[in-house]
């Protein structure tokens, strides 16, 4: 009599429970990796860190800290920092802003939604300024515009040139038109600034719109975007319901704006050492450490 299983293979204790090798399948956790906005794909941290914080499959480029975009830009150890201790104030005694702008500075580690200083990039001595989108979202208030209008007096004192990058959500209601005011303060800076014959460079970043949009990040002599980034001042909605009218398709992308002549460049976060360093290069009036 032949009995049940008589033909069956011995089982091997090395080769593992198959029933559970079946389940067994790699996986990256949530803390390891991160989904793309733009095309949903999984990336790892590590090396999303590696290609600049840009995706990439489809090179969307994601938000950084004003700390990150400086260790990018400026060579090794060169940064320092001017008013590092400015910050807002409630002067206005607007409701709960005391505790959004505390709430702010936990979120950022940052006191104030710029970061200005002087730096080397390529080599090249020139003053920077960086916003900061984890500030209230880079909005202008009375110290973002001190800031700034200092940066532009230091530069001008120096002779440097001065490179910007801009992601703003606008002026800062909570200071109402004191903020407003900060769009002619900066303005008549980088005009005093660009009259004594010194470069002003503005990378805008996704977003830049109101009123930084309005003044100082669009005086510049060079402007270039990050691809994909939404610059405008108004938004589209609010542009539709004035007008009356839809809007074209990729209306205040900065691919858009190129097209129609706001904008000098659109240079990926990969390549914007290099191109911001032949800038200098080009308009060098011996500064070279």
């Amino acid at each position: 009599m032949i009995k049940r299983g008589l033909f069956k293979n011995p089982k091997n204790q090395l080769e593992g429970n198959p029933k559970l090798q079946k389940y067994a399948v790699p996986c990256v956790t949530d803390e390891m990796s991160i989904s793309c906005p733009s095309c949903k794909k999984a990336l790892l941290n590590e090396e999303l860190a590696e290609n600049f914080n840009v995706c990439s499959k489809c090179g969307y480029h994601f938000r950084l800290n004003a700390r990150q975009r400086i260790r990018l830009i400026s060579d090794g150890n060169t940064f320092s920092e001017t008013d590092a201790g400015l910050s807002s104030q409630n002067i206005l005694d607007f409701p709960d802003y005391d505790k959004k702008l505390e709430n702010a500075r936990l979120e950022s580690a940052e006191k104030e939604a710029v970061v200005c200083g002087n730096c080397e990039i390529g080599g090249y001595h020139c003053c920077i300024f960086v916003m900061e989108p984890y500030f209230m979202m880079g909005s202008m208030g009375v110290a973002v515009g001190e800031k700034i209008t200092r940066l532009f007096e230091l530069a001008l004192e120096k002779s440097l040139p001065v490179v910007g990058f801009t992601v703003s959500g606008g002026a800062r209601m909570q200071e109402g038109i004191m903020s407003l005011m900060q769009m002619a303060k900066t303005s008549g800076a980088v005009k005093r600034h660009g009259d004594a014959g010194n470069l002003y460079v503005a990378v805008l970043t996704d977003p830049t719109t109101g009123g930084v949009t309005a003044s100082f990040a669009t005086e510049a002599d060079i402007i270039i975007a990050e691809p994909g980034a939404l610059v405008g001042f108004a938004g589209p909605r609010v542009i539709e319901q004035t007008i009356r009218q839809k809007l074209p398709h990729g209306f205040q992308s900065a691919e858009f704006l190129l097209e129609k002549g706001f904008l000098d460049d659109i240079v990926s976060r990969i390549l914007q050492k290099d191109y911001l360093t032949k800038l200098l290069f080009l308009h060098d009036r011996g500064r070279k450490s």
